[in-house]
């Protein structure tokens, strides 16, 4: 005979989310910076937790199980994507494509306006191709090589390439977030983005502003000798040359065309084996370290480790060696097993009905326009934080909120503005999120150091909830309208 299933009270919904809060500050004290190892196991043990109260209500380890699996496999996508983004580094640097971006950026961008170039021109591109995640794994990596070469703040400039890519990734109709807010709040698309240009362009002119401001202070130490000499050290291991920038070019197009992006990463990875082959391949033999091999056995062992284990340079110039000895799959092992685990917390939180039960409790205190986009925000940053996806962030307040916009007689553009302003952006701010792991392991940077500086991220949810308490740009359904639903 089974058990009645009971729902879940609000005290068993807030026990596993404040024991992994209470976990994750300790790991982060305890082990500062290097707590990304210990947070798997915090999140494995909230999981465990979430599961046994689900249990307790009447729910089968099968299902809760089976919930945790489901939701795991959501990210598979996301987490082929980043192997595939650490063999497309691995190869782009041994094919000298990256070293060519970073060879003609020090000679082309100013230190003093770096931040808000590198925010700009992502912005740009990330509109054109629709995708914040492809936008940091090809300009992103070029960009904090640059940054690296001249000497600036390296959390910076991850704020700069992030708040660039996700302003464009927004406001693009290609992106599929953009495209799923739009769906899940049943809004048109193209007027979805108008709305949207409210909240996103003041947040934008504010990021540029301070990305601005910040070139200024940069100070960058680095002297035109100090440059010269990383530019010879890069000519002396590699042919620079703009025909390295190929694999560049044509995984923008790719994107452009809307390719599906693991495709596009593949091809780009395989292109530059091609390139490194053709044009680097005594960095090839280098890298394979064996000099028993002959020349096609070498290369292949040199293309292979470059895409596994990355690049390893070893010239002797400790600036070169530390800007190019990264990359490969290996290298985004341990932000794989972050996503499963975060993954699995979400899965356990979900299927046990706990995430929903946290959702009606913030429900119950909405007494005002202001009050609902506001909660719609903080569900939003939480669904990132417990359910661990970007896209759960949008699909899940989208449907739970939907009924209470149509009460108040609002739009359902500003529920779908208010999930891209909250869900899609603050998504790359939470370090086991699959967006925040993604940009932390690509760009090469702690989450939390690269959070502060992510404006655009920051100011869009604020934005929001200042413009829901004062009643601006929140357009209502007109009577006839309301009638006819």
């Amino acid at each position: 005979m089974t058990r009645a299933v009971v729902k879940p009270s609000l005290i068993d919904a807030l026990i596993p989310v404040v024991l992994l809060i209470s976990m994750l500050a300790g790991t982060v004290y305890v082990f500062g910076l290097d707590s990304f190892g210990p947070n798997l196991v915090a999140l494995i043990i909230s999981a465990a937790v979430a599961a046994l109260i689900g249990i307790k209500n009447g729910l089968t380890w099968k299902v809760i199980e089976q919930g945790m699996i489901d939701t795991i496999t959501m990210s598979l996508h996301a987490i082929l994507i980043l192997l595939m983004v650490g063999a497309l580094i691995g190869s782009w640097i041994l094919a000298g494509t990256v070293p060519s971006m970073i060879y003609y950026g020090v000679e082309l961008i100013s230190p003093n306006y770096f931040y808000a170039t590198s925010c700009l021109v992502c912005a740009l591109v990330g509109f054109s191709i629709g995708s914040s995640w492809t936008v940091a794994g090809t300009l992103g990596i070029g960009f904090m090589g640059i940054a690296a070469a001249l000497n600036l703040s390296l959390p910076i400039s991850a704020g700069a390439i992030i708040s660039g890519a996700y302003f464009g990734d927004k406001l693009s109709p290609l992106s599929d977030t953009t495209n799923l807010a739009a769906a899940v709040s049943n809004s048109d698309l193209f007027a979805h983005i108008e709305h949207m240009l409210w909240t996103t362009t003041p947040s934008f002119i504010i990021a540029l502003t301070v990305f601005f401001i910040l070139g200024l202070g940069s100070g960058s130490s680095v002297q035109v000798e100090d440059i010269e000499l990383l530019q010879t050290a890069m000519q002396d291991a590699f042919v620079i040359n703009p025909l390295m920038l190929v694999p560049l070019v044509l995984l923008l197009v790719m994107a452009v065309k809307k390719q599906p992006a693991l495709s596009t990463l593949i091809v780009g990875a395989l292109v530059g084996c091609v390139f490194a082959v053709a044009f680097q391949s005594t960095a090839v033999i280098e890298l394979a370290g064996d000099s028993s091999l002959n020349g096609i056995a070498a290369s292949f062992k040199g293309l292979l480790s470059a895409m596994f284990l990355g690049y390893s340079s070893d010239s002797g110039n400790q600036s070169l060696d530390a800007l190019l000895s990264k990359g490969g799959m290996s290298s985004m092992l341990t932000t794989v097993g972050l996503i499963i685990n975060a993954m699995a917390f979400g899965g356990a939180m979900a299927r046990t009905g706990l995430l929903e039960r946290l959702v009606e409790a913030a429900l119950s205190k909405v007494k005002s326009a202001g009050g609902l986009i506001t909660t719609t925000v903080a569900s939003c940053i939480g669904t990132n934080i417990l359910a661990a996806d970007q896209y759960l962030s949008v699909v899940i307040p989208g449907q739970m909120f939907a009924n209470a916009y149509r009460k108040r007689n609002l739009k359902l553009i500003n529920l779908s503005r208010t999930l891209e302003d909250s869900g899609t952006l603050t998504s790359a701010l939470v370090p086991w999120n699959t967006c925040g792991a993604y940009m932390s392991a690509t760009l090469g940077v702690s989450t939390f150091l690269y959070a502060p500086y992510a404006i655009f991220n920051i100011c869009c949810p604020i934005i929001a909830i200042i413009y829901g308490f004062y009643q601006i740009k929140l357009p209502v359904e007109t009577e006839a309208a309301v009638a006819a639903s």
